[in-house]
């Protein structure tokens, strides 16, 4: 019997065309494995993991700010501010505006702008931007001190870019047809908002971001983004960032910010602002007290709500609001906004001209046992709330330490007597310091001070371990 043909399958070519092409297969996916991790890393890493502690030009300079000043407050932070935690020199609003003024805004004005919409320093004010350098050279100038630079941004798109119509960097998108002119800042008069449904806004706010980053950002202040909330352009402003690739910190304003989009909010940026513009008067730091009380039980390490700018020392140099001067809060008043913004954890953003620092406001940004509860504390608790007296506690970064600020916020004295078990504190203290006079408590049996009107006594309570 004849047996039938068989069919033989040849599979070596195959076999060699796939040892061919596995090396160039075992590539690709070792690269899209390795972008995946990148962007997973770039999305979780703490750009802030700490609140952020520096100088910013608007309770000075307002608008009006220059590149000598900039730079000499640069160098003041670099002699004598950094070794304490003092790092980012931000220039604040309008640094785009030739003709700045004080005491409010030009409406209408001429923006310096490149060819694609996108504000550039005004080379007046900014000497070294010229021949398109942008802020790369102030940037580099403030690097090479060991601080980190940061710019004020307005949210959406210049308004004189709408109306030249000029080219979204990269696509053939017009700006006229990402903007959306009906959504406007309330104070200022220089940018629409942009449309993110439209095609081409994404790729707009990715084009300012790399922008700031190829000059050397490390820090943006956005406004008109936190209130009213505008979630679509803070994402798409936190997207921007994270395609940069450069670790930039992102600062939203104004406040307040909504309790409600906490989660929204620590998903997108490493701190905001929880109430309006904060100025030298009691009756501001007062109302600044029931927003940090609202917002101390959020607090998260990353993100930080923030209380605003600290107006101390010589503030009003060609401000927004007010003259030349030195603030006018009490010492006292100013020892209690220094610990409120410490055991909140808020960053600490000084608003003062550095080159005129007085003694006493040295102090101030000097003790490092109050940039140590700000910087290093946790699982702070409000305690005790009667009327206009409060008193928090923090635990310190060293074992057995319990940092306890007591608060009165009246226009009289105060007298604050209890136990420390009512405190959270159980057994006796072997050490008590108050942190701002460095003096020694002697009688570790119960709380019992005494407190002038508006001031804050802050006690570094140590354990008998």
């Amino acid at each position: 019997m004849r047996k039938k043909p068989t069919t033989r399958l040849d599979v070596s070519a195959g076999t060699r065309k796939l040892r061919t092409i596995q090396p160039y297969f075992d590539f690709c996916l070792f690269l899209l494995i390795a972008l995946w991790a990148s962007s997973a890393q770039a999305q979780s890493i703490l750009r802030a993991p700490v609140p952020p502690m520096g100088w910013n030009s608007w309770d000075a300079y307002g608008t009006t700010i220059h590149e000598a000043e900039v730079k000499a407050n640069a160098d003041v932070m670099a002699s004598s501010l950094r070794d304490y935690g003092w790092q980012y020199i931000v220039v604040d609003i309008q640094w785009y505006e030739p003709k700045a003024k004080a005491h409010g805004y030009r409406a209408g004005a001429d923006l310096s702008m490149d060819e694609h919409g996108r504000l550039i320093p005004a080379v007046n004010r900014f000497p070294s931007s010229a021949k398109e350098e942008g802020f790369k050279p102030l940037a580099d100038y403030v690097h090479q001190k060991g601080l980190k630079f940061g710019i004020h941004i307005l949210r959406g798109i210049p308004r004189q870019a709408v109306a030249k119509d000029l080219p979204v960097f990269g696509t053939k998108i017009r700006a006229s047809q990402i903007a959306n002119t009906t959504s406007t800042c309330k104070w200022n008069s220089d940018m629409y908002g942009v449309d993110m449904s439209k095609p081409g806004a994404q790729e707009y706010y990715d084009s300012i971001v790399a922008l700031y980053a190829s000059w050397g950002v490390d820090f943006i202040k956005a406004d008109d983004m936190a209130s009213p909330y505008h979630q679509d352009e803070i994402e798409a402003l936190h997207k921007a960032i994270l395609k940069s690739r450069r670790p930039i910190v992102l600062s939203l304003s104004p406040g307040p910010a909504p309790l409600s989009r906490v989660e929204n909010l620590r998903s997108n940026a490493e701190m905001w602002r929880i109430e309006d513009d904060l100025w030298d008067t009691w009756g501001s730091v007062k109302a600044m007290y029931k927003d940090a009380a609202s917002w101390v039980p959020l607090v998260t390490q990353g993100h930080w709500p923030d209380a605003d700018m600290l107006p101390l020392g010589r503030i009003g140099i060609r401000a927004e609001r007010g003259d030349d001067r030195s603030s006018r809060l009490s010492p006292d008043e100013q020892r209690t906004l220094m610990t409120l913004w410490s055991m909140l954890r808020s960053p600490l953003i000084f608003g003062g001209d550095l080159p005129s620092l007085d003694t006493f406001t040295r102090t101030l940004l000097t003790n490092r046992e109050v940039i140590a509860i700000d910087q290093h504390s946790s699982s702070t608790k409000i305690v005790y709330s009667k009327d206009d007296l409060h008193i928090w506690t923090s635990e310190g970064k060293a074992p057995g330490v319990v940092y306890v600020s007591i608060f009165n916020f009246s226009d009289l004295p105060a007298h604050a007597h209890m136990p420390w078990s009512q405190l959270g504190i159980e057994a006796a203290p072997a050490g008590i310091h108050e942190l701002w006079t460095g003096k020694v408590l002697r009688d570790s049996r119960a709380l019992d001070v005494s407190l002038a009107a508006h001031a804050t006594i802050l006690l570094k309570v140590e354990d008998n371990r």
